[in-house]
């Protein structure tokens, strides 16, 4: 069985997305939703990767239970946000991350998607209660980066 490889992928799906999100929010903190939703949406994504890892030991993988920071420039990118403030420029930024982050929730849904299709043919009904329970808090990532997506845009690209 290949469902291995398909936790290893989701599990780097995850913590690309987590670690995006933490990014996200550090380099936006002016625009105030953006950088505490996205904080909380990382934490989904951080509960994600271990519970990923956690179901990879059944298939012999040793997937990493921690996310990444957002690494050494995260102070900079919080910095820079808040002199930068609401200009339009840091504006054309948000939505290149939000598109960014829509892209990667996108990815990220499609292999909980996988997942759960091919627990269902194993019958592995862990990896389905798993895929069950976690893939719904992925929708909902990625209907707040549609809707950020929507508001923003528009005020954004007519000012």
């Amino acid at each position: 069985m290949k469902l291995g490889l398909v936790l290893r992928e989701l599990h780097r799906a995850e913590t690309t997305l987590a670690r995006d999100l933490l990014k996200t929010s550090d380099r936006h903190s002016a625009e105030h939703e953006v950088h505490h939703v996205a904080r909380d949406l990382a934490a989904w994504s951080a509960a994600h990767v271990r519970a990923v890892a956690h179901a990879g030991r059944a298939y012999e993988l040793n997937l990493g239970e921690d996310v990444p920071g957002p690494g050494p420039l995260a102070p900079l990118r919080t910095a820079l946000s808040e002199l930068s403030g609401r200009r339009p420029e840091p504006g054309i930024l948000v939505l290149a991350d939000l598109r960014r982050l829509h892209r990667r929730a996108a990815v990220v849904s499609l292999d909980w998607e996988l997942l759960a299709q091919a627990a269902q043919a194993a019958k592995d009904s862990d990896l389905l209660e798993l895929a069950t329970r976690c893939h719904p808090q992925t929708l909902r990532q990625l209907k707040w980066t549609n809707a950020m997506l929507k508001v923003l845009s528009s005020q954004i690209l007519t000012s």
